[in-house]
């Protein structure tokens, strides 16, 4: 990691809600973003600040993730998704999420990352498939 990852590094995304990003369960008239998608899209946002301050090699993966999804978002509004760094601890960053759209907040939470060599994360997965198929 590179020293400019610090408490503060902060991004915002716009996001157009696309019929993909939403639920469809309710029917049509009750077509509405779908919390995991909202969640997806906070992961992404902090994921992508995290790749501006790691090394060639070096990605991250989610560890823990808690939103408030605090209102309905509808097909065809944008969200703004802002998410700010307000902690690092070794290569554990904590993040302070929100997101709004045209007309009110739709989510407050906070989310974990750990930032994790990509070769060695591999090696321990392809030891795990291993192990798992030893099982069958």
């Amino acid at each position: 990691m590179k020293p400019s990852l610090q408490a503060g590094a902060a991004m915002t995304r716009r996001i157009a809600i696309d019929r993909d990003r939403t639920i469809g369960f309710m029917g049509e008239d009750a077509r509405v973003y779908a919390t995991p998608s909202l969640i997806m899209d906070i992961e992404r946002t902090c994921r992508d600040l995290l790749k501006e301050h790691t090394d060639a090699g070096e990605d991250s993966v989610g560890i823990e993730v808690s939103v408030k999804h605090l209102a309905a978002t509808l097909p065809g509004m944008t969200v703004e998704i802002a998410v700010r760094v307000t902690a690092v601890d070794g290569r554990k960053v904590m993040f302070e999420v929100s997101a709004k759209d045209e007309l009110e907040a739709i989510s407050a939470g906070t989310h974990a990352r750990f930032v994790v060599d990509t070769a060695k994360t591999i090696e321990r997965l392809k030891a795990k498939a291993a192990r798992r198929d030893a099982l069958k």
